[in-house]
């Protein structure tokens, strides 16, 4: 039984979703980031970054265990181990890699300085606040264009790219964003959320987490503990 390391965050639904999508037997593990259960040295080393989710597959590749970090290798992992939301030519896997790293370069990194400026940030800076929410409305824009003449984020198939950008897009209201300017992406969004197995994965931890309201949580995630080195 793969155990995830993991919590109800957007990169964590990516992993607990293709998990119910591929029908895999797993243990979600909570890994608390607003108490700095992120820092424990156990959790350290599956995740040198400090970051969820991780996992451990008792049954890698070559019959040993593997654990991985980073939420794309994950999902690219597991979609290699089930034969699953990967397009099977070789043209095709580059185009799911392109929207796969798309995700992982600009949708989550953007989109979560967006939160961090409109929700979470101790002083409201205007330039900031602007400057992220611009840039969530330009990739909103790109997706929009995309699935204006494509299914899927990819092609024609449901991969591991979609299950990627999905989770990021169910904040849209905390990112500033007005879904009748996108309704390309928009009935991809509800067409997505529908799906049994993504109801399920949104589910996963969603009971235990808590708003960021008070200071330790603050320091947990944003404060000097994440710079040092360990």
């Amino acid at each position: 039984m793969i155990e995830v390391y993991s919590w109800a965050t957007p990169n964590g639904h990516k992993v607990h979703i293709m998990l119910e999508e591929c029908g895999l037997p797993y243990r979600a593990m909570a890994v608390d980031i607003g108490t700095g259960a992120q820092f424990d040295p156990a959790f350290l080393k599956i995740s040198p970054n400090n970051k969820i989710p991780a996992i451990v597959d008792p049954e890698g590749p070559d019959g040993t265990p593997i654990s991985l970090f980073e939420s794309g290798a994950i999902l690219m992992y597991l979609a290699a181990k089930t034969g699953r939301f990967m397009p099977d030519t070789t043209r095709g896997k580059y185009e799911m890699l392109e929207w796969l790293m798309f995700q992982m370069g600009g949708v989550g990194p953007m989109l979560g300085q967006a939160h961090h400026f409109r929700l979470y940030a101790p002083e409201k800076l205007p330039y900031a606040i602007d400057r992220y929410t611009n840039e969530a409305r330009r990739l909103y824009g790109v997706m929009n264009k995309r699935l204006a003449k494509s299914k899927y984020m990819a092609g024609p198939e449901y991969t591991i790219a979609d299950i990627a950008i999905f989770p990021w897009l169910r904040s849209w209201k905390n990112q500033g964003i007005d879904w009748s300017d996108f309704p390309h992406l928009k009935g991809w969004f509800d067409e997505i959320a529908a799906r049994p197995a993504v109801m399920r994965g949104v589910e996963v931890l969603a009971d235990l987490r808590k708003p960021l309201v008070d200071d330790k949580a603050r320091e947990a995630l944003f404060g000097a503990r994440q710079y040092r080195q360990r």
